[in-house]
């Protein structure tokens, strides 16, 4: 049986619209470049989350710099407790979060014909609370659900990877990796000698030489590569 494995942040659900509401409430009005600073701020957030992770910088400090960071490419200056005030701000947002209806056709699709987890980076309360407002253990078993922060190694670590095999039984060989990051997901799951999805949802760029086995746009080009990899 083959199976697929998801990241979850801007891979099952799309990230820019807690983003955009968070800003929204911070500054009172959308800004054409939205998109553009949300982009930035991922950049910001995947420069230290490492550090984050190992202790060497706090959760706190983390979402202030990849805040204001972000803010100052746009000319936007702000203070530490107002870079705080929008990460509550997305948290808040990103409790509203809703499954697309093209994923849960995808997720649906999967269910009973391969096997279905996640691997994610994050602190555990944090994702979970995700998971949960997505509705995802509806397609999804709660053990096979890996959270970085519950396990203590993060994506693109290797070891992370192989828990993630040994937990859910998986073959690598039979096994595909779906996510955003070429970084985190991609270059990970690839060296862990799993096959990778690229979602390039936002036409980033490729920043490493790591080639993905494929690369798709959008959520209907997804459901499609999925489905007919499943039936190979």
């Amino acid at each position: 049986m083959k199976a697929f494995i998801f990241d979850v942040d801007d891979t099952l659900y799309d990230q820019m619209q807690p983003f955009t509401n968070a800003y929204i409430k911070l500054f009172g009005k959308k800004s054409e470049n939205t998109d553009k600073i949300f982009m930035a701020s991922r950049r910001y957030s995947d420069e230290v989350f490492e550090a984050s992770v190992n202790g060497l910088m706090t959760m706190e400090e983390m979402y202030i710099y990849r805040t204001k960071k972000a803010l100052e490419e746009f000319g936007i200056c702000v203070s530490d407790e107002a870079a705080l005030k929008f990460q509550r701000y997305y948290e808040k947002f990103q409790m509203d979060i809703a499954l697309s209806e093209k994923v849960k056709k995808l997720l649906s699709y999967l269910k009973g014909r391969a096997r279905i987890g996640i691997v994610t980076n994050g602190p555990a309360e944090h994702q979970w609370n995700k998971v949960n407002a997505l509705g995802l253990t509806e397609w999804i078993p709660r053990e096979n659900i890996v959270i970085s922060g519950e396990v203590h190694v993060t994506k693109p670590h290797k070891e992370i990877f192989d828990l993630a095999v040994n937990k859910m039984g998986l073959d690598k060989k039979e096994t595909y990796f779906v996510g955003d990051s070429i970084e985190n997901d991609i270059a990970g799951a690839a060296n862990a000698g799993w096959r990778t999805i690229w979602f390039n949802r936002r036409e980033k760029e490729k920043t490493l030489s790591v080639e993905p086995d494929y690369t798709v746009y959008t959520e209907q080009e997804l459901y499609s590569c999925v489905s007919r990899l499943e039936k190979k």
